[in-house]
């Protein structure tokens, strides 16, 4: 099939009211195991590359996209291909031209009027080529800077900084925090709700590893659609791969440890992939309609 551009597959899921899933890609184990849990369950998805993944494999964005790019040209469900977290112009410009259809430009750590100049400005290079330019106001939990992971993002600052920048997806803080390895975040829902209704674009959740089941798929009917996971992919794979080593000590081919750790990964996306499309089994649709009621009980939304 064909490489996909994010933003069709943006689009298509908020037609439909469905969340996509972007999975965070570190080796090329994590590239095919995402390509493969898409491939199973039938669903689109994006396989993103930070700017901090980029760093690992010593500041070359070309090898590790050039790596997914491929991956997405021959699967057999539609693919993209996204560069996320750029702080780095050149990065991005990097980025673009190994064939990338959308970007996260983060400039979230600066404050407010310098975040819309330079993000403006990176929107107008983006857009110039063909490219789908994501944001976020403030910062999401779990990084310094300009937030504490209590932070919440103000409907009427999102859909100001949306018109002065001109991004095509806004990433918002509603109570989520990267790298959590326990899945103990709740969600802010009616804030997501409003944020839906004064923001004009998609809305991004960041952090999502550490968000249950029931909550992700509370928070796709509020108004969320690109759903980013990365730490959850991490786990299955580090998990299966200490379990492998300590009970294969004097094995030294690596085949033989990251077979399993990727199968273990593949799992998790696809997982992530049916929770977030919302097409996982009725059970699990109940236990979101239980958390939904007990969130509501006494007449008061519990945070």
């Amino acid at each position: 099939m064909p490489l996909t551009e994010t933003a069709a597959l943006v689009d298509g899921a908020r037609a439909c009211g469905r969340g996509l899933a972007a999975l965070n890609v570190i080796t090329l184990e994590h590239a095919e195991a995402i390509v493969r849990a898409a491939e199973s369950t039938g669903l689109p998805v994006v396989l993103q590359v930070s700017e901090n993944a980029v760093k690992y494999h010593g500041g070359s964005a070309t090898p590790l996209l050039s790596a997914a790019l491929a991956l997405a040209r021959t699967a057999g469900v539609p693919v993209g291909v996204h560069l996320d977290h750029v702080r780095d112009r050149a990065l991005l410009s990097e980025g673009v031209t190994a064939g990338v259809s959308s970007a996260m430009f983060d400039a979230s750590g600066l404050a407010y009027a310098s975040n819309v100049r330079t993000t403006a400005e990176a929107v107008r290079w983006a857009h110039g080529r063909g490219v789908w330019l994501e944001a976020e106001l403030g910062e999401i939990g779990g990084k310094d800077g300009a937030h504490a992971p209590g932070a919440r993002t103000d409907p009427a600052e999102a859909a100001r900084f949306v018109a002065d920048t001109g991004v095509d997806a806004l990433a918002v803080a509603v109570g989520t925090s990267h790298a959590m390895t326990e899945r103990t975040a709740r969600l802010d829902h009616e804030l997501i709700g409003r944020l839906r209704e004064a923001v004009p674009v998609p809305l991004v959740l960041h952090g999502s590893s550490g968000v249950p089941d029931a909550e992700l798929r509370l928070a796709v009917r509020a108004g969320m659609v690109k759903i980013n996971v990365g730490t959850a992919l991490n786990v299955a794979f580090t998990t299966e791969l200490r379990r492998c080593l300590t009970e294969n000590p004097s094995v030294v081919d690596p085949r033989t440890f990251l077979a399993p750790a990727r199968a273990a990964m593949a799992a998790a996306a696809e997982h992530v992939l049916r929770v977030v499309a919302g097409s996982d089994d009725g059970a699990a649709r109940g236990a979101a309609a239980r958390e939904r009621q007990e969130r509501t009980a006494g007449g008061a939304t519990r945070i």
